[in-house]
């Protein structure tokens, strides 16, 4: 389900926290700071957050003067009804246009920022790059994308987790839906995934996680 929030939405931010569960752990994210700067300095910008409803994002957000749009990707990728059946070879074929329209469907709206956070790991194999070329063509030029990708795919630190954002350089970690990693991501496959955008910045971690800023 995806929603529209502005400043006077404020209050409707806490109907829907899906599957959110546990203390939320803080991260350092340089990917976070840099477009926490860009946010405070420019108002009046149309955001997607990924993930569950976040209250605190959406205050956040919405009180720098900007729109949020949300859209919980993994969710409606992972629980909707998308599996139409296999290939002769037994390969799964997925409704990639029915995912789409439902839950990337913007009417013609344009952005400026995507948090698109750990999607992209969580996501069945065939809507990855559609996805991401969906996101391209939304977005406005200059737009950025900040993302994060799992460098491996065993252990507790792969689990789900919705992000929450900070006033300072730290994100917040809580555990979400517990939907199973599908991949890890190398340098050379993000870029690849990325091919044709203008820009792309990443952030050294100390974690599992690596960040990147992909610029429309």
């Amino acid at each position: 389900m995806s929603h529209w929030f502005h400043k006077k939405q404020e209050k409707d931010a806490a109907s829907s926290d899906r599957g959110l569960r546990g203390p939320r752990v803080p991260r350092h994210s340089g990917g976070w700071s840099v477009v926490r700067k860009r946010l405070q300095a420019e108002p009046g910008l149309r955001l997607i957050d990924a993930g569950s409803t976040s209250p605190t994002n959406i205050n956040y957000l919405t009180e720098l003067g900007h729109s949020v749009f949300l859209i919980d990707l993994v969710h409606d990728a992972c629980a909707g009804n998308w599996l139409k059946g296999t290939d002769p070879e037994g390969n799964p074929i997925w409704d990639v246009e029915g995912f789409l329209e439902h839950s990337l469907s913007f009417s013609g709206r344009t952005f400026d920022v995507v948090l698109l956070w750990t999607t992209l790991d969580y996501l069945p194999e065939a809507f990855v790059e559609p996805v991401v070329a969906r996101l391209y063509e939304a977005m406005n030029p200059g737009g950025q994308v900040l993302a994060f990708f799992h460098t491996r795919t065993k252990g507790e630190e792969t689990a789900h987790c919705r992000f929450h954002v900070t006033s300072g350089d730290d994100v917040e970690m809580q555990m979400a839906q517990p939907f199973p990693i599908q991949r890890a991501f190398t340098n050379r496959s993000i870029e690849r995934l990325f091919t044709g955008w203008s820009g792309h910045r990443q952030f050294l971690a100390k974690d599992s996680l690596s960040e990147v800023i992909m610029t429309r």
